[in-house]
């Protein structure tokens, strides 16, 4: 197989290792870096050994992560502050088709952090299994485990990820309208408006990093994010520019200083109401979006 060809064919599967990749890293940059190094393993390996280019590279990203995952652990545990998934535009099909509400819900920054209790083994089942439809076995063959281990994993998977509360009652354009709404309250500095919108157990997370300010412990309660939001806006977003962007499936706000996007805030709604806002101002994590909303 030639090298382009052999790049030709790759590129087929780019976007599908991408979104598989992203799932299980919960980060865009270290995702491109996985696809790439799959991609240099595929046009390195003898292609008459290849049957099915689509599987082996599936099985190669999956693995890949894995390595990625047991080591990105450790650099979490010693994060500064709140660590969240690194946000993506999802309405360039950076994601792939999000046609369904399940669909989005697989790539939310809520699911992303839950699947952050995940072990990694468990973690790749259960993307394969659900974003991605795979059946026990060709997970099995992928993770090179037994079909009834992967069964295993996947239950204990679901059962530690379980929410409560339904997920997939809020339409898009009713999201759309909160966020909208959460914005203009913002701004004017209206409690009462912002009251209203937000749950009584609402949580703020901030993701800086260290590398610029943010809240370095989750601030919990209608009363306290209010305060927080509305000293904030008079202190830190007076200059900005704010959009609605669709990131990650749903409705999100973008903060801009002039031409630099310097934060992204993701909406969970639960009831009709806000009940948690993450907050990713850590730059090297909105490098990928900005790239992509340069592109539009």
């Amino acid at each position: 197989m030639s090298p382009v060809s052999s790049a030709d064919e790759f590129e087929a599967h780019r976007a599908r290792l991408f979104g598989l990749a992203y799932r299980l890293l919960g980060s865009a940059t270290e995702a491109e870096d996985a696809v790439q190094d799959a991609y240099l393993r595929f046009s390195g390996a003898e292609r008459s050994r290849i049957e099915h280019p689509g599987a082996w590279l599936a099985k190669a990203t999956t693995n890949l992560c894995l390595t990625r995952l047991t080591s990105a652990r450790a650099r979490r545990e010693r994060y500064v502050g709140p660590w969240l998934p690194e946000p993506v535009v999802s309405g360039d099909d950076a994601l792939g088709p999000l046609e369904s509400a399940e669909r989005r819900e697989q790539v939310s920054m809520a699911m992303l952090v839950l699947l952050e209790r995940l072990t990694p083994a468990e973690r790749a089942v259960y993307v394969l299994r659900e974003a991605f439809a795979y059946g026990h076995r060709e997970i099995a063959a992928v993770l090179g485990l037994g079909e009834a281990n992967c069964r295993q994993l996947y239950r204990r998977a679901a059962a530690r990820i379980a929410a409560p509360e339904g997920r997939f009652e809020v339409a898009a354009a009713a999201r759309e309208s909160l966020v909208t709404s959460f914005l203009t309250a913002a701004r004017e500095g209206d409690l009462t408006g912002l009251e209203k919108l937000l749950a009584a157990d609402v949580t703020w997370w901030g993701d800086g990093g260290g590398k610029v300010s943010a809240a370095r412990r989750p601030i919990v309660g209608r009363d306290k994010v209010v305060r927080f939001l509305v000293g904030g806006s008079q202190r830190f977003a007076a200059g900005l520019d704010f959009t609605v962007v669709e990131v990650n499936g749903a409705s999100a706000l973008t903060a801009w200083a002039g031409d630099t996007l310097v934060g992204i805030v993701a909406f969970e709604v639960r009831d009709g109401l806000i009940a948690h806002l993450r907050c990713v101002v850590n730059p090297d994590k909105l490098d990928f979006a900005r790239r992509q909303l340069a592109r539009r």
